[in-house]
Formats: C-alpha cells, structure tokens, sequence
C-alpha cells in the first residue's frame, strides 16, 4: 500500500522530547514542594498537551483551579527556556524524511504541543526538510484525538484522507488515525508500548523509521 501524503506527529515520533519536558515541569514541581517525577512516568503524562501534562504531574489534592492554571503557566515558561537542551531527532529520522521527501510525498505534522512552540520547535530542529503544514494545539480547535485538524489538513492538500498515512507513538495518534479515515502506523521508538497502539487501532506496528519506507 503506498501513500500520497504523510502526517507525523511530533513528540516521541519525530522528536525525542521526553527529558527537556520532565526537566521543565520537575522544575515547576520543586519550587512548589511537590515530589518530581521520572523519564518513565512523563512517557504516559505527555500526549495530550502541556495543560494535560501539568494535571497528571501534579499531586491530587494540590490546590484549587487557579494554582494549576499557575502551574500551566510556568511550565509553559520552563518549557520555553529548556525546550531545545536535549530534544534532537530520533537515530534514522533524518534519513527516514530524506527518503520521503525524495519520494515526493507530501509532508505535514500535526502536534497536540501548542501552536507557536510547535512552529518553533520544527523551524529548529527540522529545518532541512519541507513540511507543507505545521500545526499544533490552538484555542478553540479540538485537540487530537479528535479528527478535525487531521481531516483539514487533508482538505488543505486536496486530498482524500484515504491517501494519508498517519505516523505517531501514542494511542491519541492511533485514534486520531482511525477517526480521520487515514492509515495509522504505530512507532516503537516512541513514548508508549505495543499494547497501547494496536488497542487503539494501529494497522502496522515499526521498530526503526526505516520500516516505513514500503509505504512509500
């Protein structure tokens, strides 16, 4: 099966994020008092967003909704200053993109990391490759697993989603995969096991981004 276009997710897919969002939000964690987390732990926190990252990281009870709007906001500025200390593509992606790219399928990602650090963050670390949209998480725009940015992103390209192949680590992808209409393949490298992806609906679990390469 081959496809026209491709849709990545970003964090654990495309990027390893995982240490500088834990050393962002351990940070807001002890100057609060409130115990830090490990690498492991922060694998299941992030997916959803960094508002939905904050609440799971914190403790339960930890104040009312005003502090953990406060905690959002710090971690957002935490983030800010230590997103690209670690954060580096995973081995075999830069190859995995040129193979793609010189395929001419068309590329986007589509990430639940707000908007501007999305942009930012891709703007950095993958700059040598052409991305036809970029988007992240905005206001009033239903993050994944909802399909809605998935199914624009298909219509911005003029494209059936049918034609789509969809690539991230978590189950949020696989379902925002299967929702959309498109081709969801499951990575291992990622932040989240087997198990999580094929419940959720991945139609091909890969070990290395090279796996990918027959779908193109």
């Amino acid at each position: 099966m081959k496809f026209k276009a491709v849709i990545f997710d970003l964090d654990g897919t495309l990027l390893d994020t995982i240490d500088d969002l834990a050393d962002s939000m351990n940070s807001v964690l002890e100057r609060h008092g409130f115990p830090e987390h490990g690498i492991d732990k922060y694998k299941y926190f992030v997916g959803d967003g960094i508002d939905v990252l904050v609440r799971r990281a914190l403790p339960i009870p930890c104040g009312d909704e005003s502090f953990i709007e406060e905690c959002i906001t710090q971690m957002k500025r935490e983030y800010d200053l230590r997103w690209a200390d670690k954060t580096r593509p995973y081995d075999g992606v830069p190859e995995l993109l040129d193979a793609f790219s010189a395929s001419g399928a068309r590329l986007s990602i589509l990430s639940n990391k707000p908007h501007g650090s999305t942009c930012v963050v891709v703007s950095k670390m993958l700059a040598n490759w052409k991305f036809e949209m970029v988007v992240g998480a905005r206001d009033g725009v239903p993050k994944k697993p909802d399909p809605s940015s998935a199914i624009s992103i298909s219509e911005s390209f003029g494209l059936a989603t049918g034609e789509f192949l969809y690539i991230g680590d978590t189950g949020t992808d696989m379902k925002t995969a299967v929702s959309a209409g498109m081709f969801p393949a499951g990575v291992l490298w990622g932040f989240r096991p087997a198990g999580e992806l094929v419940e959720a609906g991945a139609r091909i679990l890969v070990r290395y981004p090279a796996d990918l390469l027959q779908f193109i």
